[in-house]
């Protein structure tokens, strides 16, 4: 991700139904939670308890959220599809059951609204614990977890959750956004791993994509970026990327000592990141993406490419060798109608190198290869239109440390991206 300073931002959330007191961090079975008690994580960052959108009053969900910041705000919500009703003549609860599982029932008629439905033999003495991380486990006696939150995430990515991808199933975990300011029910926006190449990441709209990242240029870990907070203190950001035979994930981590920080899906269809200013009593929004309009995804239309390197305003161009196809439309800035040939493609031409780009969508990834057999892979190939090589600083899978990504389709979603990290060389 290419991050960039923004002003600030504050994600107004509406609460009309607030806790009236509090337990300690755990939920046993025979003591269930109801409105007017919360769970707090034993470091006092995070509470679990009931909230009342503002759009319905009358209807309460189980949330985690910041605890101690006056601006309410959301993490995770459990029961974000079907909320239970705010009831005087008797109170909905969330309870553990013996056989380790948390059971949300309404309190108009006692019905299950939402469990975990965890597979496990009967315990007499499980315990679900709210982790100052703001992960809600639960525990077996003998301290083994058996289903965790941060396994089912709503709009929130927190520092030490996992957004991962399988490789059987090609399925994982996505931020899904709130519906609006109000309504935590589901909205159309959704982020998370590509599910046909894993290596890079998706903001949907719908199935529509809306943004994609870089892919993964081949680090472990490595320091993202440094956030000046105030003359003598900074966040320190660090992403891991993690392989093995099942799947892949990315993680973050943020300096000790660092304010509360999180990416959040916004209702609006952007991805955040956010940190909260306790003297401003604010969320300062440090990245946001799409950044601008010539970040979306497919902006520039296929064969044409963002120019991030134009400040202040980023503009689409034609690759090289490519003119608009309308060139009135082009300059009357319509680009979804891309770039054309100027002259048609003739097997056995040789390849031009544009350094700094951000590689296309649609690519075949070529494993085990060297940098001349990447080139040779793509020119036997009439139809290949472009490679991009790069030698990994860690292997995707078997211990393979090259990254060959060919094109034989149109070329659509790229962009200038000057000396960045994310960048590669595209070989066109």
């Amino acid at each position: 991700m290419d991050w960039s300073s923004l002003s600030c931002s504050a994600c107004v959330l509406i609460i009309l139904f607030l806790p009236l007191g509090a337990s300690d961090d755990r939920l046993v079975p025979g003591k269930p939670l109801s409105p007017g008690t919360t769970i707090v994580s034993d470091g006092g960052d995070f509470a679990l308890g009931f909230f009342s959108s503002g759009s319905m009053p009358s209807n309460l969900y189980l949330s985690i959220w910041y605890n101690g910041i006056p601006e309410l705000t959301m993490v995770w919500v459990a029961n974000r599809e079907t909320p239970v009703t705010n009831s005087t003549s008797s109170a909905s609860t969330l309870s553990l059951t013996s056989t380790s599982n948390l059971v949300l029932s309404d309190g108009a008629d006692s019905h299950v609204v939402w469990t975990t439905d965890v597979a496990s033999s009967s315990s007499s003495s499980p315990v679900a614990v709210l982790l100052n991380t703001g992960n809600l486990v639960i525990q077996s006696p003998n301290g083994s977890r058996v289903w965790q939150s941060f396994d089912h995430p709503t709009d929130t990515f927190l520092p030490g959750m996992k957004m991962r991808i399988r490789y059987r199933t090609r399925a994982g975990e996505r931020l899904v956004s709130w519906k609006d300011a109000r309504d935590p029910s589901p909205g159309s926006f959704s982020y998370g791993c590509d599910p046909a190449t894993s290596i890079q990441m998706f903001l949907w709209d719908g199935s529509r994509p809306v943004y994609r990242s870089t892919p993964w240029t081949g680090y472990q870990v490595k320091s993202e970026g440094e956030f000046l907070i105030t003359n003598t203190s900074a966040i320190i950001i660090s992403l891991a990327f993690v392989t093995n035979d099942e799947e892949s994930y990315t993680m973050f981590s943020v300096s000790d000592g660092a304010w509360h920080t999180r990416f959040v899906l916004t209702f609006s269809g952007k991805l955040q990141f956010q940190s909260w200013n306790s003297s401003s009593s604010t969320w300062v929004v440090f990245g946001q993406w799409p950044r601008h309009k010539c970040n979306h995804y497919g902006y520039c239309g296929t064969h044409g490419y963002c120019d991030e390197t134009m400040l202040p305003v980023p503009t689409c161009k034609c690759l090289d060798g490519f003119e608009p196809t309308s060139t009135e439309e082009w300059n009357n800035s319509e680009f979804s109608k891309g770039c054309r040939r100027k002259e048609a493609l003739r097997c056995g031409d040789g390849f031009f190198a544009l350094p700094g780009m951000k590689p296309l969508d649609r690519f075949v990834v070529v494993g085990n290869t060297s940098s001349k057999e990447c080139a040779t892979a793509c020119g036997r190939n009439c139809s290949c239109m472009a490679y991009a090589y790069t030698n990994l600083s860690r292997s995707i899978a078997n211990g393979d440390m090259t990254r060959c990504l060919v094109w034989v389709r149109e070329l659509v979603d790229t962009g200038k991206l000057g000396t960045s990290t994310d960048s590669d060389t595209l070989y066109l």
